[in-house]
């Protein structure tokens, strides 16, 4: 099978190569998925340049990809839950990534069942988002009634997380460029309030938020804990990963003492008001796209943003895609027909 590998780290970025592996072979707890589409994220270009060696340490060469959607080839003799020919979709395990391929080994309790209204192109630019919104929504401990401002609510994160926001009862406020319809598209999501950055500034907007949902990092991280309210629950897919991060992790002492020191200036501005704050770096789960599955149906669909589809002989121009921003929705690689 084909596959694309990184062959050396490379702060400045590096261009994988397409090699030929074995289909491999699924372990006891495994499925083999054949891989029909997978996507193409941020995440990918931060793994090539070492950015992300102390949360995950991947040795090379490292077959690349974290997003992916597929079919059911075979099954592993502990693996029961799903069959040959099922269509299939997640965020590839975090210790063991590698959709860009033809073929991946991947754990069952990573997989979920794909809506049956969304082809695998569209399915393959799910898993991040939704599981990302999922895992936001549990560590802030969510209670219907409360309210949650997500940053830059506009973009694909924004078309899962508001959605998924309203689902849980929250009242949901976030801010974006009011360009084109984004204001009307949001709100149908589910936003109540919508601040169009060009126009106004939601620290002049917003205030006692219960909970905030950050996805730009250092440069708005004063402000948003600044309209979160004494108590209030702040966590960032930007910002540095702290000690509470760590041992939620299960990481080991000498990381979890490293991650305190990092994120220590965070930590100190939540202090201020009793507040919380927790960096996610979202990890697999099978189980929490089922739900997902399960709160979006033909009639009020899961949103799936496609920019661009490349080959996966094509996967570099993708990945520089990726990394010059600006798309309008996910970038993929069709890899099989």
């Amino acid at each position: 099978m084909k596959a694309a590998v990184l062959t050396q780290y490379d702060k400045n970025g590096r261009e994988l190569e397409i090699r030929e592996f074995p289909i491999p072979e699924p372990g006891a707890d495994e499925i083999l998925v054949k891989v029909m589409a997978a996507a193409v994220n941020p995440l990918d270009n931060m793994i090539m340049r070492g950015e992300v060696k102390m949360i995950v340490s991947y040795k090379v060469p490292l077959v690349m990809g974290n997003e992916f959607a597929g079919i059911v080839e075979k099954t592993g003799k502990n693996a029961t839950r799903l069959q040959v020919g099922d269509r299939v979709y997640g965020r590839m395990p975090l210790k063991k990534i590698g959709a860009f391929a033809e073929y991946a080994a991947v754990r069952e309790d990573a997989l979920a069942r794909i809506p049956e209204y969304l082809s695998f192109e569209e399915a393959a630019t799910v898993p991040l988002t939704a599981l990302t919104a999922m895992q936001a929504f549990e560590i802030m401990k969510v209670k219907a009634g409360e309210s949650v401002f997500i940053s830059g609510g506009t973009g694909s994160l924004g078309a899962m997380a508001i959605p998924v926001a309203k689902s849980l009862g929250l009242h949901v406020y976030t801010n974006g460029s009011g360009d084109g319809d984004n204001e009307a598209r949001v709100k149908r999501l589910g936003a109540e309030k919508f601040i169009d950055y060009k126009k106004a500034r939601y620290v002049d907007q917003l205030s006692d938020v219960d909970h905030v949902l950050d996805t730009l990092g250092d440069r708005e991280l004063p402000d948003e804990f600044s309209i979160l309210k004494h108590g209030g629950s702040l966590v960032s897919l930007r910002g540095m990963p702290n000690g509470r991060f760590a041992e939620r992790s299960g990481m080991p002492f000498w990381k979890r003492i490293l991650f305190r020191i990092a994120g220590s200036k965070y930590d100190k501005m939540a202090a201020a008001k009793n507040q919380s704050y927790d960096f996610l770096f979202v990890h697999e789960s099978g189980k929490q796209l089922e739900e997902i599955g399960k709160l979006f149906d033909r009639e009020n669909p899961l949103q799936a943003s496609i920019d661009s589809i490349y080959s996966l002989d094509r996967v570099n121009e993708a990945l520089a895609k990726v990394k010059a921003g600006g798309s309008n929705g996910k970038t993929l690689l069709k890899i099989a027909e």
